[in-house]
């Protein structure tokens, strides 16, 4: 193992935290702010053709008001079972079908609601930064593996413990920021 097996090394651990945050994102975008978003709804599946779907598959979303999410059916005959869903996700929404297409109001959110979702929020980013910490543990113990195995010298086991903490301490602030941003939307209303 060299120097460059390395930079593979903390490229992978790069990546991984990558995909943490990314999955942080996500589950933050299905978190209600009190402004109409397609990603709310990304949780609800419908029941169609035989088999569970998820409703963007089923129907085409968009925003044509900042509280209104409208979902028209790709087959009329889905509406039914699309408004079902959406009730059935939990979500605090109340649909409503004329047949040809589901309107889906956005309440605004009681203070208790938002600060119930902020909780929300933090509990989805520690998450994440747990997965963060994760990834680092396995790079730092990969690390000190090679170094037992004496596939790699003492000093660059120890700038590969560098690279990783630098990388590790720029996805925690990088989590720190996308949380801060989601709770300013939710209790900033």
């Amino acid at each position: 193992m060299d120097v460059s097996d390395l930079k593979g090394l903390t490229a992978e651990v790069k990546k991984r935290m990558d995909a943490q945050i990314d999955h942080v994102r996500r589950e933050l975008g299905t978190v209600r702010t009190g402004r109409a978003s397609v990603g709310i709804l990304d949780v609800v599946h419908v029941e169609a053709y035989g088999s569970s779907m998820p409703l963007n598959q089923v129907a085409s979303l968009s925003i044509p008001e900042p509280t209104l999410i409208l979902a028209q059916p790709f087959d009329p005959a889905l509406a039914g079972a699309i408004e079902k869903a959406i009730r059935a996700a939990n979500l605090g929404l109340n649909p409503a079908n004329d047949g040809k297409a589901i309107r889906i109001p956005v309440p605004a959110l009681t203070e208790e609601r938002r600060k119930e979702l902020s909780k929300l929020v933090h509990k989805f980013a520690e998450e994440g930064r747990n997965g963060v910490r994760q990834v680092r543990r396995d790079a730092n113990d990969k690390l000190k593996k090679l170094l037992k195995e004496h596939k790699i010298s003492e000093d660059d086991e120890r700038r590969g413990l560098d690279d990783v903490q630098k990388v590790t301490d720029q996805h925690i602030t990088l989590l720190d920021e996308v949380q801060k941003k989601k709770d300013s939307e939710l209790l900033n209303k």
